[in-house]
């Protein structure tokens, strides 16, 4: 296994186009941990107004390590929402809190206030914590925000169900190196269906790829003033050149690439794995 690739996957069958139901996505979660693929980070990702369905569906010999999603699902305070969650996975001895997720919408729309908001619901908790901003865009107001506190990343969001859920490359070669020059850990979610960018013939849309992102990520840890080969990266959709560039990364390089590039949530768990194979020979 390219050690590119370990531990890149997150589980989010809960989330569209799957959208698998919850006792389905526990299922395929249980066989995922059974098979142990070094691809999966074993995260189950979840939304905090889904916790309770998703508590419903578990056996007493399930251990579940979660990414735990702050949503605007339910009554009250998001951040209330957000630690009566935190409490209830740390009382469940089925579950852990792996890390959290937030969009910053659900906290405001000034990152200098929802930013605090967040923090404040999650301080006791341990665990990094990813902000993603209203758009990738909004990196750079994140950024600001979030400087100099540990255990703090962003999110990228790369796709969804409208087209203008779709960032440019260069928006997402600007998140990326922004990230890496300011030495911030990102997550990546929604819309990274398939290894190799495409364009998805049932809704025209034009998704980026897992490996173009790994290696825009393995170009900027190298470099983050070098915009230029990150959005080249993203921009191409030859397997084969993601294939070469990918191993010519430096093993040393393999580690900063992974420390700024730190996983994302894939609806499918097989594919990832499948396509890896494929493309570049990854057990």
């Amino acid at each position: 296994m390219n050690a590119l690739l370990a531990h890149l996957v997150d589980d989010a069958g809960l989330f569209p186009p799957t959208a698998l139901p919850v006792a389905e996505a526990v299922a395929r979660h249980r066989r995922d941990q059974t098979a142990g693929h070094p691809m999966h980070t074993l995260r189950f990702l979840v939304p905090v107004g889904r916790l309770d369905g998703l508590r419903a569906e578990l056996g007493s010999a399930d251990r579940l390590r979660l990414g735990l999603i702050a949503d605007a699902a339910g009554p009250g305070d998001a951040g209330e929402r957000l630690r009566a969650a935190l409490a209830a996975v740390a009382d469940d001895e089925r579950l852990e809190t792996a890390l959290v997720e937030a969009p910053l919408t659900v906290f405001g729309t000034d990152p200098a206030r929802a930013v605090p908001a967040v923090l404040a619901a999650t301080a006791d908790a341990g665990v990094p914590v990813f902000l993603e901003p209203a758009a990738p865009r909004g990196v750079d107001a994140l950024l600001a925000a979030v400087q100099g506190t540990a255990g703090v990343g962003a999110k990228l969001r790369c796709g969804g169900l409208r087209a203008e859920q779709f960032p440019s490359p260069a928006e997402v070669a600007h998140f990326v190196t922004a990230c890496a020059r300011a030495g911030v850990p990102f997550k990546a979610t929604a819309g990274l269906h398939h290894a190799v960018r495409h364009r998805a013939g049932q809704t025209g849309f034009t998704h980026h790829g897992y490996l173009n992102l790994l290696l825009a990520s393995a170009l900027a840890a190298a470099g983050p003033g070098a915009m230029a080969p990150v959005l080249h990266a993203l921009e191409t959709t030859s397997a084969d050149d993601l294939a070469r560039g990918l191993a010519a990364v430096p093993a040393p390089a393999v580690a900063a690439a992974r420390t700024l590039f730190v996983s994302y949530g894939s609806c499918s768990t097989r594919t990832p794995v499948s396509e890896a194979r494929t493309l570049l020979g990854a057990a």
